[in-house]
């Protein structure tokens, strides 16, 4: 088992690294104080510049799209290499967008590439590698428990040549988007009498479709994520050609497992880069501030936190690495387990760590000084992301119990 990058990975991850800290950083503060000014669901013209500044940096200088673990296709990183990628652009809210590897967008290209057609691809897959366009991926239900995804409900019927949508979507994360031009969504398409896994589809969907209605953004701990936003959004009776559906119907639940996998995974990699940039806050705090005549880090058992910190990060790569190790074998049942097992401890190592950050920096760790309060929200909210913690328990549960059951058969 090994967990090492090649030298020239290694000499792009140094980039990744360097324009992260000298291009994308400094300029976080600046982006994030302009959705304030006007519209909060619209980019003002100093973001656009912004934006579109660093990724014609990073397009030009080959830093795009590391994702693409298909060498044919891509740069050719093994999901171990691309992990300390991902890792790297944890650390900046920014930086996925900007080398193009951000979610949902990577999972919906995923899509595209192994399920789509050919029109398809020429219309959606191809600006989104460019980075022209955004996405949404839309499968979570107000009325139901969409945990147990055989739930979801939307209906969608075959009407001549075109399918009609009816139902309610939310947290669809991206769809504030003004760039986000089209969705993939799980609806249902069979009846009762179809078995459960064979109920449902994905259909592609131009988000301008007449009948599409959005809500309300949702709010994450009473902020919205303007101007990406987590939007609730109705349909009714949305027509979409035929030719939109993905694969057949019945078959969204094999494209979900091919979408998901690799997405858990990007978000657990990330989520350890959120903790690897909070402890150092952490670090850096309490060697500089003074209390009762002392550093913070010689106080009480700061000494032990910080220590347990570092513990529970390097427990957790080693975990995330492992599992991307496994994905890299192209076995994606004998991965699965490990996805679970990330899924649930790297956001819960990560809320740890910043949680104890915040603690450190006392009443300034919840405020807008620093960025352990955007960290802590973020990091919760994955804790649901991709199905909650409860889940991946079980599936872990699961595959453990069957080694023993299938030793008595």
């Amino acid at each position: 088992m090994k967990f090492e990058i090649s030298h020239e990975n290694k000499a792009l991850l140094d980039q990744v690294i360097e324009m992260i800290r000298n291009d994308i950083a400094p300029k976080e503060t600046e982006f994030h104080a302009e959705v304030a000014k006007g519209d909060r669901w619209s980019f003002t013209a100093r973001q656009i510049s912004i934006l579109e500044d660093l990724k014609s940096k990073a397009k030009a200088a080959g830093l795009w799209n590391f994702w693409l673990t298909d060498g044919e296709v891509g740069p050719g990183l093994s999901t171990v290499e691309y992990a300390y990628f991902a890792e790297e652009m944890g650390r900046s809210p920014l930086a996925a967008e900007v080398f193009n590897c951000n979610a949902p967008d990577t999972g919906n290209m995923e899509v595209f590439l192994k399920y789509g057609t050919e029109a398809m691809k020429s219309r959606w897959l191809a600006p989104l590698m460019q980075g022209e366009i955004r996405s949404a991926y839309l499968m979570t239900e107000p009325d139901v428990a969409s945990s147990d995804p055989t739930n979801l409900a939307m209906s969608c019927v075959r009407h001549g040549d075109k399918y009609l949508l009816n139902g309610e979507k939310w947290w669809a994360t991206g769809a504030g988007d003004p760039r986000c031009e089209v969705y993939i969504v799980m609806v249902r398409t069979g009846g009762t009498d179809a078995p459960k896994h064979q109920r449902h589809s994905m259909i592609v969907v131009p988000s301008e479709t007449p009948g599409i209605e959005i809500l309300r953004p949702m709010q994450v701990y009473g902020h919205d994520d303007a101007p990406h936003g987590h939007m609730h959004i109705r349909f009714t009776d949305v027509a979409v050609p035929a030719e939109n559906l993905l694969l057949g119907e019945g078959r969204g639940f094999e494209i979900a497992q091919g979408r998901l996998g690799p997405g858990r995974i990007h978000h657990c990699m990330r989520a350890i880069g959120q903790a690897e940039s909070a402890l150092e806050l952490m670090c850096r705090r309490s060697l500089k501030r003074e209390a009762f005549g002392k550093k913070l880090g010689e106080l009480g058992a700061n000494f032990d936190v910080i220590a347990e910190c570092r513990m529970e990060i390097e427990q957790a790569r080693l975990l995330c690495l492992k599992a991307a190790w496994m994905m890299d074998r192209g076995n994606a049942r004998a991965a699965a387990p490990w996805i679970h097992q990330i899924k649930v401890v790297a956001p819960r190592m990560a809320l740890k760590v910043v949680d104890e950050a915040v603690q450190m920096f006392g009443a300034q760790g919840i405020s807008q000084d620093v960025p352990l309060a955007a960290m802590w929200t973020h990091l919760r909210t994955l804790r649901l992301a991709d199905g909650p913690d409860a889940v991946h328990r079980r599936q872990v549960a699961r595959a453990e119990l069957r080694k023993y059951t299938q030793e008595r058969d």
